[in-house]
């Protein structure tokens, strides 16, 4: 779909309407340039504009396809394809939406297709047409003010991602578990951003060598210099979110131990009763058998208390003494260890974790 297409010559638009395709493919050769703007076209439509503006074949078809990283192309014609990766933080499902501009720029034309999300293009063009002398310069300032306009766009998905990534980041040195799931897909989200991002500037190194204007060229060097620290700030991104990733399953390692010790003592105090009970059911079990020599002999209460209860008390009271042992041996043994290894008392609790530093900045 054509969105819009005009006329620019002495840096001033002649028509206020949208001209015809034809119309504008004949006043490109009539001095200044055609700015034909696209929105997701056909692939007759784009065959159309070829024809008319005899672009190169390879040329429209990378158009007309999605790239994960930002290229351009240079062709025997004249024509110079750069391919732009926009973004678009959406805030309903915590993710970035990119979209695609594939700019054609010739000696008299600029053709811009725009595939996806956060491609619109309505503002880079009406900012340029209120500056007529950078729009004088030529195709190339058409091509600046885009670029301009999607490293902006830049700035607040990286404000976004930056909040994500605190949330994330305050809840795993705060000692709580995060989502793992919520990190993998935020590190997804900044690399994919990175590929978008990082190859840009190769990308801007070959646009500004093919400027020839020098009053274009410290508007692209401004342009290169937002991009630079962009992309530092999202390589910052890429490599905190892998430590927040580090920290977090050591935190979850942290909770495994604490929920394996809590059933270990469970386990432990289980054991106890039912040591302590082994020797009281073994001995009523015993005495409760009716042997003729048994019950013969049992015929009062001190005979009783003496092999009844105090059949009960002597394995208690061995079953103490042990335990006490026990203990006093795993005490001395936890000493020595202390003493052995003093670095031990110095390891500190999940929640003391220290941050990372951030090397980059907004």
């Amino acid at each position: 779909m054509i969105v819009d297409c005009a006329h620019y010559l002495d840096g001033s638009r002649q028509s206020d309407r949208p001209i015809p395709l034809d119309e504008a493919a004949m006043q490109c050769h009539q001095g200044g340039f055609v700015w034909l703007g696209m929105f997701e076209p056909s692939g007759d439509e784009l065959d159309q504009v070829r024809e008319s503006f005899g672009l190169h074949e390879l040329a429209v078809e990378d158009a007309k396809t999605f790239h994960l990283r930002p290229k351009v192309e240079e062709y025997e014609t004249g024509v110079q394809l750069v391919i732009l990766r926009t973004a678009h933080y959406n805030h309903d499902q915590d993710e970035v939406d990119f979209g695609e501009i594939s700019i054609f720029v010739g000696p008299s034309f600029v053709i811009t297709v725009r595939q996806g999300v956060a491609s619109e293009l309505h503002g880079a063009r009406t900012r340029l047409e209120q500056h007529p002398k950078l729009l004088a310069l030529g195709t190339n300032s058409v091509l600046w003010a885009i670029l301009d306009q999607v490293i902006k766009g830049y700035g607040p998905v990286v404000a976004d991602l930056e909040s994500d990534i605190e949330q994330v980041e305050g809840t795993v040195f705060s000692g709580a578990v995060a989502p793992t799931e919520r990190i993998y897909d935020l590190r997804r989200e900044v690399t994919n951003f990175y590929r978008a991002v990082h190859p840009l500037l190769a990308v801007l190194t070959g646009v500004e060598r093919n400027v020839d204007e020098a009053e274009l060229r410290p508007y692209l060097r401004d342009v290169h210099d937002h991009l630079n620290l962009i992309s530092e700030e999202v390589a910052a991104q890429k490599d905190l979110l892998a430590t927040v990733l580090q920290a977090n399953m050591a935190v979850i390692s942290v909770e495994q131990t604490r929920v394996s010790v809590r059933q270990n003592n469970t386990m432990e105090q289980l054991t106890i009763l039912a040591t302590v009970f082994l020797p009281l059911t073994f001995i009523t079990g015993f005495f409760g058998q009716n042997f003729s020599w048994l019950v013969e002999n049992i015929t009062g209460f001190p005979r009783f208390a003496v092999l009844g209860i105090g059949g009960l008390l002597v394995p208690l009271a061995l079953l103490w003494v042990w335990i006490r042992r026990n203990r006093r041996a795993t005490a001395v043994a936890e000493t020595y260890a202390m003493v052995e290894w003093p670095e031990a008392d110095h390891v500190g609790a999940a929640g003391s974790i220290p941050r990372p530093r951030r090397s980059g900045t907004t």
